[in-house]
């Protein structure tokens, strides 16, 4: 459950981690500056007050929704780190990206890409946030893959940083792609050419 608390004496009428998915859903269609109060308040079907006091400002409740995003069970790619060689963790996460992106139960695209994409600089705190995401994701990455150069796991001469960036801007372009109008098979076809440049 969320850690959300109600104000004294108002007990909240309503789970907080439910009307965050909702929260989630309206941000994932319609990115951060295309998602408007009514339609968020109208999906989480609580009033503006309610979601004030829950999650404090839009900019707020975005923030925690993309948190909700990277901890949601269909997740793939912080736990595509945990995979035992490097080939494994790459493919793991293109071929997450790629089935992900792909779902049809889920909007098109990935709510870090669209929403840093479309934001402008009235939103630049949004905006900036969406990009030390991505560059912290991209240096565990990093790591990861240095750390199978220790391991002799990947060739000494691979250079590890160069690979990474490749694999987040594989994944972005997953997610574009995806928006774009890219079927389940195309976006699966390019995780796997993707995947015949990384050593094994």
């Amino acid at each position: 459950m969320s850690s959300v608390k109600a104000s004294p004496g108002r007990p909240r009428s309503f789970d907080a981690d439910q009307v965050l998915d909702k929260a989630l859903e309206v941000f994932w269609q319609k990115g951060y500056e295309g998602a408007s109060l009514p339609d968020l308040t109208q999906a989480m079907g609580i009033n503006k007050p309610s979601l004030y006091a829950a999650f404090g400002n839009k900019e707020q409740l975005f923030l925690k929704a993309v948190e909700r995003y990277e901890n949601r069970p269909d997740a793939y790619f912080y736990p595509s780190l945990q995979q035992p060689t490097a080939y494994q963790v790459i493919e793991r996460m293109l071929l997450g990206a790629a089935q992900a992106a792909g779902n049809p139960d889920h909007p098109k695209g990935c709510v870090l890409v669209q929403s840093a994409l479309s934001c402008s600089d009235d939103a630049m705190r949004v905006k900036q946030a969406l990009i030390e995401r991505r560059q912290a994701g991209a240096q565990l990455l990093t790591d990861r893959l240095l750390q199978a150069q220790r391991d002799g796991d990947l060739p000494a001469a691979t250079d590890a940083q160069a690979l990474a960036r490749f694999v987040i801007t594989v994944l972005q372009g997953i997610s574009v792609q995806s928006s774009s109008g890219a079927t389940a098979d195309d976006l699966l076809s390019i995780a796997k050419t993707a995947l015949l440049a990384v050593p094994r």
